[in-house]
Formats: C-alpha cells, sequence, structure tokens
C-alpha cells in the first residue's frame, strides 16, 4: 500500500507551511503529497492567512522537492477552462521531471463559487462540462508532436490547436476521477480515468463504488489492470488515547466520531483498517492531514505504519 499525505489548505495554510509538509513527507519516505482545491475555508477555523491556488503551489513544490508525486484532490472543472489548465498541469509535470497527478472532478462547494465570482451551475451541467474537460485534456496532451487538437462541444470548441506543450509524462499525466455516484462517475472513471478514488466512506461504501467501477472497466472493454484503486481518510494517529484526544482536539473533532468514519486509532489499529481497504483492492491510501502543525504526528506514522503496510 502506498500512502500518501493529503492537505486541506484551505483551512489557513500558507506557501512555507505547506513546503515544510512536503518535504516531511518527502523525507519521511511517503509516495506523494496532495493537497484540495478550494477557495474557501470550511467550519469554524479562521482559514488565515487566506487560499493558495492549487496549481501555483504545486510549480512551487515542482522545483523545491525531488522524489515525491503531486497533485490535487481534486480541482473543480468549475474553476478552469481545459485549455489553460492542460498547458499549466504539463507545466508543473515539466518543472517535476515527471511527478505530477490530475485530480479533477465536478465541484461541490458552491459558497466559494459566490465567493469569488464563478459560476457554478447545476449537477447536470457540471458533469458535461466535466465530461468535455477530461476530452480536452487528455486530448490535448495525447496529440502528437506537430498534429493539431481540435474539439467541438456543448460547452467548449477547441479548433486547430497546436497542443502545446506537452507533460513529461507521456501520454499524459496519470488522471483521478473521485466519487461514489452510480451511474455518471463509473462511466467517466472507465473512460478516462488512470485511478479511481473513493473519498472518506465506510469499507462496505467504498467496496460497492470500487465494483462498480470494475463493472463500468468491463463494459467499456478496457483491461482490468490499467486502472488503479484508491482510498483518502482522515487520519488521527496516536500511541495511546490522550495522544489520540490531544491530536482530534487540535483539529476541532470529537474523537468518538473520528473512530467511525476516519482512520483513526494506535498505529496497530490503523494498520488493521488500512488491511480492510486492500483487501477491496485499493493499493494507495492518501491519509488526510488536518494539523498541519504537528509534523510528529507524520513522524509517528512514517515509523510505525508505513513499514507495515
Amino acid at each position: 500500500m502506498q500512502l500518501r499525505i493529503f492537505t486541506e489548505p484551505q483551512q489557513g495554510a500558507d506557501y512555507p507551511t505547506l513546503l515544510r509538509i512536503a518535504r516531511a513527507t518527502e523525507d519521511l519516505g511517503f509516495d506523494g503529497f496532495f493537497r484540495s482545491d478550494h477557495y474557501l475555508k470550511m467550519g469554524s477555523v479562521s482559514g488565515l492567512p487566506g487560499p493558495t491556488d492549487a496549481w501555483i503551489t504545486l510549480a512551487a513544490l515542482a522545483v523545491q522537492t525531488s522524489r515525491i508525486r503531486l497533485g490535487t484532490l481534486v480541482s473543480p472543472v468549475t474553476f478552469r477552462h481545459p485549455g489553460p489548465l492542460a498547458i499549466s498541469v504539463a507545466q508543473v509535470d515539466q518543472m517535476s521531471g515527471g511527478r505530477v497527478e490530475l485530480g479533477l472532478g465536478t465541484g461541490w462547494f458552491d459558497a466559494e463559487h459566490t465567493a469569488y465570482g464563478l459560476p457554478f451551475p447545476g449537477m447536470g451541467e457540471r458533469f458535461s462540462i466535466f465530461e468535455e474537460q477530461l476530452a480536452v485534456l487528455t486530448g490535448l496532451w495525447r496529440t502528437p508532436e506537430g498534429e493539431r487538437f481540435s474539439f467541438s462541444g456543448e460547452h467548449y470548441t477547441i479548433s486547430d490547436s497546436p497542443a502545446l506543450p506537452k507533460p513529461a509524462q507521456r501520454p499524459g499525466p496519470p488522471v483521478i476521477i473521485g466519487g461514489s455516484g452510480p451511474k455518471r462517475t463509473p462511466r467517466l472513471a472507465a473512460a478516462y480515468a488512470d485511478e479511481y478514488n473513493v473519498c472518506f466512506e465506510t469499507v462496505e461504501d467504498t467496496g460497492a463504488a470500487f465494483d462498480r467501477v470494475r463493472a463500468a472497466v468491463a463494459a467499456a472493454g478496457r483491461d482490468a489492470a490499467t486502472m488503479t484503486y484508491s482510498v483518502a481518510q482522515t487520519v488521527c494517529c496516536g500511541r495511546d488515547e490522550a495522544e489520540l484526544a490531544r491530536r482530534a482536539a487540535a483539529i476541532g473533532r470529537d474523537l468518538d466520531d473520528l473512530r467511525k468514519e476516519g482512520l483513526v486509532g494506535t498505529p496497530e489499529e490503523i494498520v488493521a483498517k488500512i488491511g480492510q481497504f486492500a483487501e477491496l483492492g485499493a493499493v494507495r491510501m492518501y491519509l488526510q492531514v488536518l494539523d498541519l502543525s504537528d509534523l510528529e504526528h507524520l513522524e509517528l506514522i512514517a515509523e510505525q505504519v508505513l513499514p507495515a503496510v
């Protein structure tokens, strides 16, 4: 099982904080550093000093790290047009030496759109935009150098594009699609995703979502081995109850609720729960770390969980 660190900077984190976590992620042996892509804080936290842009952050980290994978969970299609996004992601991939992955989704947080003047159409239209963005992004990256790419859809029209620049990874950076919707999400994952991710669901619900995507992959005539399955869970690890309670309090969460909803407990308990997701076919776990001041938390997981999985 690969373990990646997953952060939520909109809750309050400047770039130096994110750089410190990313470097710790690399030094401690984790596989990757991922971040959310949001422009507004959630809940009662202050959110200060304010949001940071996901792809600007990843561009900087691309040249200030050397090994770890870098990406988003996930970038909403409502934030950026697919042509400029394809350029940005390809450039960051070049800057990193081919270590970037793009998580893409429909978006869900209407308040952040209102706060920064971004249109937020209904779910059906967002899924239509999502599908077209996936087609444009992958089409631009996969068009051979010297050839042109065109696309005509309801939301986007691309005419005679040189489809440059090219990312370092060919045919393009891995695309991650998440969500547990029963129909549209599995179909789009089967058509476009390299990785399917389920966030913050129970073991049982995760297994059902994996099965739906496996069925969609088979229906599309795709090789089952070409799809990677992954899970994201909030992590709260402690050597004893007092340490667990302290970490839960630091992120404003009730420890009993966290135990039901997240990856919570002693290192041994966390290893056992990761094993339950592994039995479903998950090969990658994104550990949502909410207290970015607690480097000892990462050190404990790296010391006692990472070697066991």
